[in-house]
């Protein structure tokens, strides 16, 4: 079905374009872009305010969201938050998966989210047993993304070990295929489809020994398929790693070939010059989550240096103390402000950037991210007009937008040519409020 909308203002990277009219074919596409509209043509469908592409969520583990709250009682570190993930992970099934990250997607809709990559681990019963279908919870991901109008790029991971070659322990039976090769043979029969692509993770170079990980990247780099890791979000992993190879985690992933043009590194937190270095030189993506790496006290990256390096930034909610891509990409921003006392370290044309296209290329989706014509029609349109927003200059929209708007000021939202979001209300999980109640209660 072609669509027309006109946008009352809308981001032409790297710049805002006031009247702009999208045409949509019937394969879900942008057809046609135009611009010096100042008013609706006839029968177009009216986005008023600021309209982005849809905002690329990197890095999610859709279960988290059960933890809000809960992990925010004492003190700690990411140890023993970790307990308490464990816990929730433990009473996961496939309807009670499906039913929770249906409404957590939902929720990514309502915040301007139109692609997700969930790094997904958990595959198996609480006691290491395979389902009758060995991809039941993949496919409650991939499913649930659907029936909440998102797309999803599912990042089926590689979990092995407690820790550098030691076996799983209890609470980590169900995350493990127990070699790379069970891994890449259960993952093999996943099937991407219009919504869903499927692409491969190392969960951590503490999960997943040495000797395993070329398995997994080989099985990447045969299908084109992005590859994720989790690296260096921790010190402690960086002192076992060393003590264990005699490398740090970079060194050691760059030895077995995980480094790479589609391969992105979740967190790099701690990272030593030669390790930015060697990211940078292999074009290995950094996907920042600034919100839960504040909220774990897990420290503050050297994004900067690493886009210096070569690597391509995106953005992810991780944990989901919050679901805000918006404040994902003023954090990164404002952290490095903190740790620098110098103010501006990107434009906001590149801090949008991480939010969309390259967010949108970090999970194998490189044709998204943008508008202009060949594009997905994947758009998100953020109030000006709020108690954050008002009085925005409109040539300064995006500014306004990325250092004050929130996820509550999203509006309106596109996905592939259809109204998934329609005046902050979804369109096809109505009350998504009550279906997070619901579906965490049934966790507890």
């Amino acid at each position: 079905m072609q669509v027309t909308y006109w946008l009352e203002h809308a981001w032409l990277d790297p710049v805002v374009e006031p009247g702009v009219v999208v045409e949509v074919g019937d394969d879900g596409r942008i057809s046609a872009v135009r611009t010096g509209a100042e008013t609706p043509p006839p029968g177009a469908e009216v986005l008023r305010g600021f309209t982005v592409p849809g905002l690329a969520n990197a890095h999610s583990h859709a279960f988290h969201r059960a933890l809000r709250s809960t992990v925010q009682v004492g003190s700690g570190t990411f140890w023993t938050w970790r307990e308490t993930m464990y816990q929730v992970a433990s009473r996961l099934t496939p309807d009670s998966y499906h039913a929770l990250a249906r409404a957590v997607y939902a929720e990514m809709a309502l915040a301007g989210i139109t692609a997700v990559g969930e790094f997904h681990y958990l595959h198996h019963a609480p006691d290491g047993t395979p389902y009758d279908d060995p991809n039941a919870m993949g496919e409650a991901l991939i499913a649930a993304a659907a029936e909440a109008g998102i797309r999803i790029t599912l990042l089926d991971t590689a979990y092995l070990s407690s820790g550098f070659g030691a076996a799983p322990d209890r609470h980590q039976l169900r995350f493990s295929d127990g070699t790379a090769e069970a891994w890449a043979e259960r993952c093999s029969a996943l099937k991407e489809r219009a919504h869903a692509r499927i692409g491969a993770a190392v969960h951590s170079v503490r999960a997943v020994p040495a000797r395993e990980l070329g398995t997994v990247a080989q099985w990447a780099e045969a299908r084109r398929a992005p590859l994720h890791v989790h690296l260096s979000e921790q010190t402690a992993e960086n002192e076992a790693c060393l003590d264990a190879y005699g490398m740090t985690p970079t060194r050691l992933l760059a030895e077995h070939g995980v480094l790479g043009a589609r391969t992105t590194g979740v967190h790099n937190t701690h990272l030593t010059d030669g390790d930015i270095a060697l990211i940078g030189a292999a074009g290995t993506g950094t996907c920042m989550c600034p919100t839960t790496e504040r909220d774990l006290a897990d420290g503050i990256g050297p994004a900067l240096a690493l886009q210096r390096a070569g690597s391509p930034l995106s953005l992810g909610s991780d944990s989901h103390a919050v679901i805000d891509l918006l404040e994902e990409a003023r954090a990164m921003e404002l952290d490095e402000r903190l740790r620098t006392r110098l103010r501006g370290h990107w434009t906001v044309a590149a801090l949008l950037r991480a939010a969309t296209a390259d967010g949108h290329a970090a999970l194998g989706w490189a044709e998204a991210g943008r508008i202009e014509a060949g594009a997905p029609a994947d758009l998100a349109t953020i109030a000006l007009d709020s108690v954050r927003t008002a009085g925005a200059v409109p040539r300064l929209a995006a500014e306004t937008v990325v250092f004050a708007a929130t996820a509550s000021d999203v509006r309106h939202v596109v996905v592939g040519g259809r109204a998934v979001v329609r005046d902050g209300v979804h369109t096809l999980i109505p009350d998504v409020a009550s279906a997070l109640s619901t579906a965490i209660a049934a966790l507890r």
